[in-house]
């Protein structure tokens, strides 16, 4: 990584309402494993089938939190990109996500604050019956534009 160029996502100046990503991701045991262990998680509701058959969820669901992490790279890879940093997050959960469940996200800027420094996304996902899975908004600080590495260099010289 080092010596290597990095591209940093769209700047604020770069940005309009109404730009989109979106994206079909599968919850799959891999990710639910690592997720669990990185976060040393090991609430039985996400595990265990016969604690989850017991509840009325009636299997076991995925983490909310690792669905929120699965926007929150949407935002820091693709809208606007790396660079980016999360302010706030308003999101809903209102229906569970079940293991191997398809899901569809649709993320769009729908407000940017240049002033600010900031952009409000809306997240809707849905999963593969139609129903929404997770709705909200995200306030983000897109990419800042870094300053020309030339012309700081060029202070060294007369």
């Amino acid at each position: 990584m080092i010596g290597k160029k990095r591209k940093l996502g769209k700047k604020i100046h770069e940005l309009k309402s109404g730009d989109k990503y979106t994206a079909e991701k599968r919850i799959e045991d891999r990710d639910l494993l690592m997720y669990l262990g990185l976060s040393d998680d090991a609430n039985p509701l996400y595990i265990q089938h016969d604690y989850a058959s017991q509840t009325p969820f009636k299997r076991p669901v995925v983490p909310t939190v690792m669905l929120q992490g699965m926007v929150s790279s949407m935002i820091s890879m693709q809208l606007p990109g790396p660079g980016s940093h999360i302010l706030r997050q308003e999101l809903d959960f209102p229906k569970p996500v079940y293991h191997y469940a398809e899901i569809s996200f649709h993320l769009e800027v729908v407000e940017i604050d240049v002033s600010q420094h900031k952009v409000t996304i809306s997240v809707h996902a849905k999963d593969a019956e139609g129903d929404e899975v997770i709705k909200g908004v995200m306030v983000v600080s897109p990419p800042y534009e870094p300053e020309s590495m030339t012309a700081k260099s060029l202070e060294n010289f007369y």
